[in-house]
């Protein structure tokens, strides 16, 4: 299973999480540094459109793993699991595999 780790205790704010989530999943230069980028880049991780440096296999999983996760402000990480579950089910709908795992620590 591929994994990403994110420091929860360094996302104090939206921009630090989309700045800790570019550097560990690779999102491009051109990341628009929003939710709607975010899910964007994670709902074609079988694809070829570099959009993050993550390429999954049909039913390979990439796990999210947020250290220090109780640092995070409440708000942010509702939000990342609500994106979270849309992306999956987005992939879902399109009869593949849940490509995504959250897991706080």
């Amino acid at each position: 299973m591929a994994t990403a780790e994110l420091n929860g205790a360094a996302i104090k704010d939206f921009p630090s999480f989309h700045a800790e989530c570019k550097a560990a999943l690779g999102f491009p230069d051109t990341y628009g540094n929003s939710m709607d980028a975010w899910v964007d880049c994670l709902s074609y991780l079988r694809d070829e459109d570099g959009m993050s440096k993550f390429r999954l296999k049909p039913n390979e999983v990439l796990e999210i793993v947020v250290k220090d996760a109780a640092a995070m402000q409440p708000d942010i990480l509702e939000e990342v699991t609500y994106c979270v579950a849309g992306i999956n089910e987005r992939y879902e709908d399109y009869g593949e595999k849940p490509a995504l795992k959250l897991t706080l620590r």
